[in-house]
This record gives structure tokens, sequence and C-alpha cells, in this order.
């Protein structure tokens, strides 16, 4: 039905971020966060007819915050039970081997997700708070969760196998399962709408404070930066990215570092923010401008990184059609895109630096006419993608 609507939440450990989505005209209706959640004063805000509300009160935990997003619907609008909301779609960051496609939350989904809990444990567990908070407060509509890692899934097995011996991988479910699924996957999509053919090779570079890039033919994803957990890959803004893993051991003998100081060292002090003290990329160019050598490293760093990606996957395929940037860095930073097409100039990509120089919020092709490789800018919609995955299963 055209009317027909989707709650769209990503409980993360202490915030509930939702959108309200129209899935067939796209339109979003209603959106917000409550963060801080078990804080004195937790931060609300709430979005409805471009009119902004924010306000500061103690949610204790997820459940109470569940209470507060319905409260904020019922008193700002648009009224939940009023909006036909035919389903609430969950985005799940980790699907192990379990799940290539959206799925209605039963016991069964629910307990697989609860069982892969040590493969995401920052996420999964949060994820299952705003699963069970948010049953209690539309119980009578399907709850459908979309997983981070549900595109990866169709990895080739040489792809996505480390080599660890057999038989401890498959105890401790090692492998490569991704992230950033679902906007790899819409990116792609909307890639091939564009230029108007399915028959591509295709490079997605999804760089925001976390980052990945991946490789895809035609529909099937064929290679991912993210690994077993999505530390691995690109330079982030928090994160280190591929690193020697005896760091670890190193770490542990000679730092006398504890495992979750060195977990807290690579995923949140790395990267970026551990480079040059900052994970705004906004933030390193000005002290570029300034003259910091150390950011104008850290920069090369990471453009170097992405480069070692980009050739890998190049040679992987056998070829490139198109190289899509997007998320936050991708869509506003012309100077890493820039960058990163002059070094990829002997491989004949060319872009308009015109065209490059805008923050985009629409899809554009900057590349030039003659360039070897179609080189665009497409916004990512990880909630647009949720809530039409779960339009297509509910309305069945």
């Amino acid at each position: 039905m055209e009317n027909d609507t989707i709650l769209v939440i990503n409980s993360g450990s202490s915030s509930i971020k939702y959108k309200l989505i129209n899935p067939e005209s796209k339109e979003e209706i209603a959106s917000g966060i409550v963060e801080q959640i078990g804080e004195e004063r937790s931060r609300i805000k709430h979005v409805y007819q471009d009119e902004e509300h924010q306000m500061r009160r103690p949610v204790r935990d997820h459940l109470e915050g569940m209470a507060v997003v319905e409260e904020l619907f019922e008193n700002i609008g648009p009224a939940l039970e009023d909006s036909q909301v035919v389903g609430v779609g969950h985005r799940i960051v980790q699907g192990g081997p379990y799940f290539s496609g959206p799925a209605v939350i039963d016991k069964t989904v629910h307990s697989l997700i609860e069982e892969l809990c040590p493969l995401a444990p920052l996420h999964n567990p949060a994820h299952l708070k705003g699963i069970d908070a948010a049953k209690r407060i539309l119980p009578k509509v399907p709850h459908v969760a979309v997983f981070d890692t549900a595109f990866f899934n169709h990895l080739p097995e040489k792809a996505y196998t480390y080599a660890l011996k057999r038989s401890v991988a498959e105890k401790y479910r090692i492998r490569r399962y991704g992230a950033h699924g679902t906007s790899h996957q819409y990116v792609a999509h909307r890639v091939r709408s564009l230029l108007g053919t399915a028959d591509l090779k295709q490079i997605v570079l999804h760089l925001g404070n976390g980052a990945s890039a991946s490789a895809i033919i035609r529909h099937h994803p064929v290679e991912t930066s993210m690994g077993l957990t999505p530390l691995e890959g690109l330079v982030m803004g928090g994160r280190t990215g591929d690193i020697d893993p005896a760091v670890v051991f190193h770490l542990y003998r000679e730092g006398k570092m504890s495992i979750d100081e060195i977990d807290e060292l690579l995923n949140r002090r790395s990267g970026m923010k551990g480079l040059t003290g900052h994970n705004d990329m906004r933030e390193n160019w000005k002290l570029i401008e300034a003259g910091d050598e150390q950011a104008e490293m850290a920069m090369k760093i990471y453009l170097h990184r992405l480069l070692k990606y980009v050739g890998a996957y190049w040679a992987v395929m056998g070829g490139l059609d198109a190289l899509t940037f997007t998320a936050g860095v991708g869509e506003n930073d012309p100077g890493v895109r820039a960058a990163l097409c002059r070094d990829l100039a002997f491989m004949g990509v060319k872009i308009d630096p015109e065209v490059n120089k805008e923050h985009f919020t629409r899809e554009a092709i900057i590349s030039t006419p003659d360039s070897s490789v179609k080189v665009l800018v497409v916004p990512t919609n990880e909630e647009l993608a949720i809530a039409q995955q779960v339009y297509s299963l509910v309305k069945l």
C-alpha cells in the first residue's frame, strides 16, 4: 500500500537510532536518536516535518529508551498507531553463516543472533536489547533482522577462508564475514541503475569513520576488506585496519597490556585518531593546511591503503568498470577522492576537478568521458535499504 511505513531501528550499546520510512516513495517521515543511555542526562533528538526537537533527560536502559521513542512519536508526531507501520527493521551487524538475507525475528532467529554475540560483542548484544524493547512497544507487527554480513555471505570460499588450521577455524567459526553489506549492496545496485547495465565489475569504497571496500561482479560480491570483525582492512577513524596479528602478542608480552586494553587500542584509539589525534577527516585536513607533518603522513598512509585495495580488487576481477565513493568521507571529501584518483591515473582514471569539488547529497558521475573507469559518488542510504528489504519480506 502506498502509505505503508517501516520503522528502522539501529540499537547500539548506549543508543537507539530510528527512522520512519515509506519504502515505496522513499520518503523519510521522521527520525531521531536516543543516546547516552544509562547516563544521568541522556541526549534525545527527534526530527519531524523539518523541525528538530532536542532534550535531555535520564534514560536508564533500552526498554525505557524505546518508550521514549514511542512518546516522541506520540507527542511530536507522527503517532505510530496512525502511521500504518507494517514492519520494524532492525540493523544487525553479525549474521554469521546463517543469514544471506533479511529474516523475521522469531525465537530461532533471536537465539541465533544471541549465539553470534562472541563474533560481535560490541554490537549483537545491543541489537538484542533493541529488539526486545521494540517488540514490547510494537508487538503486533513483524520485526525483521537485516544483517550487515548478509550480502557478503555469498563471497567465494577462496575469498572468505583464512589460511588457518581448518579444524580451529570451523570450531570457532573464523572466516571473513565482512560488514557494511547493506550499504555496499545498495550502492552497487544504484550504480547499475545509473549506468544502465548489470554487466559491471565495480569497486565500492564505503569511507566513513568505519571504512570498507568491496569488489562486485554483476550482482555478486567477490571480495571485501573487513574480516571476522570490522577491524580488518582500510585505515579507519579509530581502527588500525590491516595489521600484523603478532602485534597483539608483542603488546601482550612486551607491553604487558591486557587483551581488553589491546582490543581498545586497535579498535578505538588507532587509525587516523591514533596517528593525528583526530578521527574527523575535516580536522586532519585543517592540520595539513597548517603544515602539520604528522597529519600529512597520516593522510598518505590512509591513501596508500586505499590504493592497495583498489589495485588488488582490480586484479581479482580482471578489470574495472566503475569505482564508487560513498559514506561520510566518500560523499563529502573531495580531497580524498582527488588524491586517490590521481594515484590511479596511470591506469587511465580521470576525474573532472570542478565536478569533484562538491559535497554530494545526490548521485553523480565525476569522471571525464575519456576515463578508463567510471568514477561515481553515490550517497548511501542504509536505512532506506533496510526498509525496502523489510517491506519485500512482510508484504508477501
